[in-house]
C-alpha cells in the first residue's frame, strides 16, 4: 500500500471531455481520489474534439479542478490551433503553479502538450517528484511533413520534449515502442522509463439507446473516436467507400467530431456510409456491442508515436477489431502474440478488403479476447507506476 499522496495533474484535457486524453485523465484522477489521494487538476474548459471552448462548472467528488482558457478562440488550421493551445495553456499554468504546487508530493504533467511544463520548470519546487505521462510523441508525427516551417516546428518539438522528459524523475509511456523511440530521440536514462498500457474504463452499465442507429440485418462496420491526422481519416473514408462496393449487406459508420469529421461528412455521397456525433460515455459499451467490427487505424509510419487508448475497451467489449498499423509495430506483435484478430500492415485497399472479409467470416473468441484485455490493461498497474 502507498501512503496517501497530494498530486497535481497538469493537462488541458479533462472532464467532461468525452474522448482521448481527457477521458483517460478523468478516469485516472477518479481512481486516485477513490483510493484516498488528494488530487488537484489544472486544465482548460472543454474544447476537444471540436476545438471550440464550452465553459463548464462540472465537478468530481474529492477532486479540485481549476480551469482556464474560457475565452480562447481556435482556428481551423491545425498547426495554428496547436500553437494557440500550447502558448495559452503555458501562460495559464505559469499563473497558477506557484499557488497550486504548495504541499504537493507529485506533479503529473500529461504530454502533449509539453510547452506548459517546459515554461514552469524554473519555478517548480525541486523536492516535488515529477512523473511525466506520455500519450503521444509529437516528433513522430512531424517527421513526414516537408518545408522550412515544418522543420522549424520539429526542431522546437524536439528541444521542448527533450528538456521536459529529462526533467521528469519518472516517465510513463503507453507502449514499449514509444518508450524505445523516446529513449533513442532524447538520450533518456533507462532506469527512469516505465511502460504501462492504457487501461479499461468502460462503465458497468450498458445503455439501450442506439437501436435506431443500427440495422441488425446488416454487418455494421464502425470507426469511433477522435479523428485526426494520426488516424489517416481521408484514406479511411476512401477504404469505406471502396469496400461498400465490394461487400454485400454492409453499413459503414463514423462516430466522431471535429474538422476532419465535418469535412468527410459534408462531402459524403455514399448512403452506405453514415456519420454520427460521438456518443455519451454511458453509451460507449452499447456502441461497441452493436458494432460487428470496429477499426483502429494508424497513419503510415506513426505507430511509434502512440498506442490507441480505446483498444482496451474494444477488446473487453468482445467486439471484433481490425487494426491498421505499421509492419513490426507493437500493435502487430501484441495481437499476434496474444492470438487476437486481426491486424493488417498496409493501407492497400485490396489488402484491407481481404482482411475485412476474413474478419467478417471469422468466429470471435470473446472469452479469450476479454481475458487478454483484463491481463494487459489495468488501471491498478497504472496507478502503481504513478505512485511508486
Amino acid at each position: 500500500m502507498f501512503r496517501k499522496k497530494n498530486i497535481l495533474l497538469i493537462s488541458p484535457f479533462f472532464y467532461p471531455e468525452p474522448i482521448s486524453t481527457g477521458k483517460f485523465n478523468t478516469e485516472l484522477v477518479i481512481a486516485l481520489a477513490e483510493l484516498g489521494h488528494k488530487v488537484t487538476v489544472l486544465c482548460f474548459h472543454p474544447f476537444y474534439p471540436d476545438w471550440k471552448t464550452e465553459k463548464s462548472n462540472a465537478f468530481l467528488k474529492n477532486v479540485s479542478i481549476i480551469r482556464g482558457g474560457n475565452h480562447i478562440k481556435y482556428t481551423k488550421k491545425q498547426f495554428l490551433r496547436r500553437i494557440i493551445l500550447e502558448v495559452s495553456f503555458a501562460f495559464f499554468i505559469l499563473r497558477k503553479i506557484k499557488k497550486h504546487q504548495k504541499g504537493k508530493d507529485i506533479v503529473l504533467p500529461v504530454f502533449p502538450p509539453s510547452f506548459a511544463f517546459y515554461a514552469i520548470l524554473f519555478f517548480l519546487n525541486k523536492k516535488i517528484k515529477k512523473v511525466g505521462m506520455v500519450h503521444d510523441l509529437q516528433e513522430i508525427y512531424s517527421v513526414n511533413k516537408k518545408g522550412i516551417f515544418n522543420k522549424l516546428i520539429r526542431f522546437l518539438i524536439h528541444k521542448i520534449e527533450k528538456k521536459c522528459y529529462h526533467k521528469c524523475d519518472t516517465l510513463i509511456f503507453l507502449s514499449n515502442e514509444m518508450k524505445d523511440e523516446a529513449k533513442r530521440l532524447y538520450d533518456l536514462q533507462e532506469e527512469k522509463l516505465k511502460v504501462q498500457y492504457p487501461f479499461i474504463n468502460l462503465t458497468d452499465k450498458v445503455s439501450n439507446t442506439l437501436g435506431h442507429v443500427f440495422d441488425e440485418e446488416k454487418i455494421n462496420i464502425v470507426y469511433s473516436g477522435a479523428l485526426g491526422e494520426k488516424q489517416n481519416p481521408i484514406e479511411l473514408y476512401r477504404f469505406f467507400n471502396y469496400a461498400a462496393t465490394k461487400i454485400e449487406n454492409v453499413q459503414f459508420y463514423f462516430f466522431s467530431q471535429g474538422v476532419f469529421y465535418e469535412e468527410l461528412k459534408r462531402n459524403n455521397a455514399n448512403k452506405l456510409i453514415k456519420f454520427y456525433n460521438l456518443v455519451e460515455k454511458d453509451q460507449i459499451e452499447e456502441l461497441y456491442q452493436r458494432s460487428d467490427i470496429q477499426l483502429i487505424p494508424q497513419a503510415q509510419n506513426t505507430s511509434k508515436g502512440s498506442l490507441p487508448s480505446k483498444l482496451p475497451n474494444l477488446l473487453i467489449s468482445g467486439c471484433k477489431v481490425l487494426v491498421i498499423t505499421d509492419k513490426n509495430s507493437e500493435l502487430e506483435h501484441l495481437f499476434k502474440e496474444n492470438n487476437l484478430n486481426l491486424v493488417v500492415t498496409s493501407w492497400s485497399e485490396d489488402k484491407l478488403l481481404n482482411s475485412l472479409k476474413i474478419l467478417i467470416a471469422s468466429n470471435n473468441n470473446t472469452t479469450h479476447q476479454q481475458k487478454v484485455a483484463k491481463k494487459l490493461f489495468t488501471i491498478e498497474d497504472m496507478i502503481g507506476k504513478v505512485l511508486s
